[in-house]
């Protein structure tokens, strides 16, 4: 990247914004590849990454989207594949009939548990090979969340 001011906040700045789309999208190759690996290829990774960040929780679509465990546009859809498939049950609310709650099914809780292992051995791996320290994850992950409560800030309250 020869040319560009290292020291310029600015520059800076939009590295960090091209980094972190491409951190996802280079999450969502390394869980396709695992699941490849694993023989789990009716999954695809966005489909693992909502039944990880389901968990334990029982919640309806729309919250799946407001809590930020779902960023893309085609939620209904990639729910309704995994409640066919029986990753995941769903039940009308006893408050709300037009809301659907959703929950892991046992193959779910095999699927997060599959996903769980990976992250920590890759955590593992980035720790012992000394790449990131507890101290560096805690600074990014404060900075990272200052970023997201700044936007988040900048949608209610005005640009």
């Amino acid at each position: 990247m020869s040319g560009y001011d290292f020291n310029d906040p600015k520059y800076l700045f939009l590295d960090i914004l091209s980094l972190v789309e491409r951190l996802h999208r280079r999450l969502l190759d390394v869980l396709k590849s695992h699941l490849e690996n694993i023989g789990l290829n009716e999954l695809n990774p966005v489909q693992a990454l909502l039944l990880y960040n389901i968990g334990e929780n029982e919640m309806t679509a729309g919250e799946l989207k407001s809590r930020g465990y779902y960023q893309g546009s085609n939620v209904s859809y990639n729910l309704k594949q995994l409640v066919e498939m029986g990753y995941l049950r769903h039940e009308r609310s006893d408050y709300d009939r037009r809301a659907v709650r959703i929950s892991l099914t046992d193959k779910g809780y095999e699927i997060r548990k599959v996903m769980d292992e990976l992250y920590q051995r890759h955590l593992d791996e980035l720790m012992q090979d000394d790449l990131i320290n507890h101290d560096e994850l805690k600074s990014l992950r404060k900075n990272l969340r200052n970023l997201e409560r700044f936007w988040s800030d900048k949608i209610h309250f005005g640009l």
